[in-house]
């Protein structure tokens, strides 16, 4: 529902000026995959290395957000797509903070990742899809949450019960499956280099 009593406020300090006080831009980086696939994982990892460059980051991470900011939604696809949008909204923010922000979601569906995208102008959305396939993540359940889907402890898990609608153009393809973690690191921080983040 659309606020009708309220209007925007146009604050002095700018994004612009946050982002020259930090020495860099902000942006979302939005990791996506299925559960296992590394997200969280390398996007606490990226955020180590562009820490330790000098930028001010954050991660926004699925369990983590869904403790508070999102405690009360569940697990349907109009809950999933709800968690999403508020993620976006947060995210934006971030950026407007001057921050990198960096995001670890399974975001299953592709309508609420462009929607976000949609969100920021053009730039300041860069979508990493780590592809790994479902044999590899389910082999890995770091949580057991493949084992409880499978035995019917989980509906609407993404994957088993749930599909996963890949990204058809993200700005970055990681095999997460053959890749190690320093070398899809290294990948993601030379995307964001080559557009003058961490360097």
């Amino acid at each position: 529902m659309a606020s009708t009593n309220t209007s925007e406020h146009r604050a002095s300090v700018t994004r612009a000026r946050r982002e020259s006080l930090n020495g860099h831009r902000s942006v979302i980086v939005w990791f996506t995959g299925l559960s296992g696939s590394g997200k969280s994982t390398l996007a606490h990892a990226v955020e180590e290395q562009l820490h330790l460059a000098g930028c001010r980051t954050f991660v926004l991470d699925g369990d983590n957000v869904r403790q508070g900011l999102c405690r009360d939604l569940g697990f349907s696809e109009a809950a999933r797509s709800e968690n999403i949008r508020r993620i976006g909204e947060v995210a934006k923010l971030g950026i407007e903070a001057g921050t990198v922000v960096l995001t670890a979601f399974i975001s299953p569906f592709a309508d609420d990742r462009a929607r976000v995208r949609a969100l920021v102008a053009e730039g300041d959305f860069i979508e990493v899809y780590c592809a790994c396939p479902l044999a590899v993540c389910e082999g890995r359940d770091v949580k057991g949450l493949y084992r409880r889907a499978r035995s019917g402890e989980i509906a609407d898990f993404t994957g088993i019960s749930s599909p996963y609608e890949a990204p058809p153009a993200p700005e970055l393809v990681l095999d997460t499956a053959c890749q190690n973690l320093e070398q899809s690191v290294a990948s993601v921080i030379a995307l964001l280099r080559s557009r003058g983040i961490g360097q």
